[in-house]
């Protein structure tokens, strides 16, 4: 798949690319990176870049790199996110490696980083690989079990 078609896909996790502004940067087999501003919205009472809307960008970049090139569904079954630093920047980054790929379970990092230069958040993500094939997947599809 191409750049173009993979954001075309993706397109349709609303809540990421609609509601976060989460952008696809970059992608291909076991790594992808991804891209959001930091904006008002996403931001805490104290002014910092709220939690959930790192979380979000790391949980969506990890969809988009264990899944574009794969040939099965894989979703995630666990993740572990830990908050550094707070961000000073006006854009978050997130890059997603593939650790481990397997028949039935992946193994994933993400490191979020600032437009400053500093690390925000480090996440890790256990995958489960469905059975369900990824040209399966309808792009109006409204099954939360195919969405990772």
């Amino acid at each position: 798949m191409t750049l173009e078609q993979i954001r075309k896909k993706y397109a349709n996790d609303r809540f990421a690319t609609d509601a976060a502004g989460v952008r696809i940067v970059s992608a291909e087999p076991g790594h992808a990176v991804c891209a959001m501003p930091v904006t008002p919205i996403h931001r805490n009472a104290l002014g910092n870049p709220q939690g959930g809307a790192i979380f979000t960008l790391a949980d969506f970049t990890f969809a988009v790199a264990s899944n574009a090139f794969s040939e099965y569904v894989s979703v995630s079954m666990q993740h572990d996110i830990t908050f550094l630093r707070t961000s000073r920047g006006t854009e978050l980054t997130a890059e997603a490696f593939s650790i481990r790929d397997g028949r039935h379970t992946c193994f994933y990092r993400v490191d979020v980083t600032d437009d400053c230069g500093a690390l925000i958040a480090v996440m890790t993500v256990n995958g489960f690989v469905t059975a369900q094939k990824n040209g399966d997947v309808s792009p109006d599809s409204t099954d939360s079990t195919v969405n990772a």
